[in-house]
């Protein structure tokens, strides 16, 4: 068995080609991986931020929820602590005040400050407050229930809480880290819409060709060495 120069020029072609062509997503997918491999993902889920420590208030006297004028009927129910008022959150869609039985219509910015205040450690300082009412697939937001009210807090991490204006949950907290752990997330998973998706067939396009250039390489190192070809020339 001999190989020829042409045969040899011509892995030495794939190889160059490929690893030109994929290079820099090659280059992507080592970086995120460093810094995946080097962060914390407690700090990049903010905890920093948070009263890990917090406990919801207790209440007493509430009303029963059956006297509640709900035709429907009620399927599922959660205590909510609005402004230090309980209220029931009826069927994932309305606020009930649990001790008079009135409707609360929405979450006022008080409202979203005062439940901040309770999951946000007391060093942060609250800069502004919005509602937000949409977003899109690139959002620091994206996929969680809307409108939200989104604090920020006047830090160099560039702190954002995120409280949803239907039931006055506390959400999510997003942050600098975090916004480049999903930035390189993006560039690892080679999912530009929702970031979560591992079946795109851009990355398994780039998985299948990154695989050739590597098999490509050993075959090169296979076919340009000397011992290995005084071996096979032999015969």
């Amino acid at each position: 068995m001999r190989f020829s120069s042409n045969f040899s020029l011509s892995v030495r072609k794939v190889h160059r080609y490929l690893g030109l062509f994929l290079g820099i997503q090659f280059l992507f997918w080592t970086i995120s991986g460093l810094y995946f491999s080097w962060t914390n993902l407690n700090e990049i889920h903010g905890d920093q931020f948070k009263k890990l420590d917090y406990k919801p208030k207790l209440f007493k006297n509430l009303i029963n929820p059956a006297k509640l004028n709900i035709h429907e009927g009620i399927n599922t129910i959660e205590l909510n602590d609005i402004n230090g008022v309980p209220h029931y959150w009826i069927n994932n869609s309305q606020l009930y005040n649990a001790t008079n039985g009135d409707l609360k219509k929405n979450i006022s910015k008080e409202d979203a400050l005062y439940i901040a205040d309770n999951y946000m450690i007391d060093d942060l300082k609250v800069s502004s407050i919005e509602l937000l009412k949409e977003t899109n697939n690139h959002h620091e937001y994206r996929g969680k229930p809307l409108p939200a009210y989104v604090i920020s807090y006047s830090n160099n991490d560039v702190v954002k809480a995120y409280i949803s204006a239907n039931d006055g949950k506390f959400q999510t907290v997003r942050h600098r880290s975090w916004r480049w752990f999903d930035f390189l997330w993006m560039t690892h998973t080679m999912d530009y819409q929702t970031r979560d998706n591992f079946n795109t067939s851009l990355l398994r396009a780039f998985s299948l060709l990154g695989l050739i250039t590597v098999l490509s390489g050993f075959l090169l190192w296979f076919v340009s060495s000397p011992t290995i070809r005084k071996i096979f020339n032999k015969n």
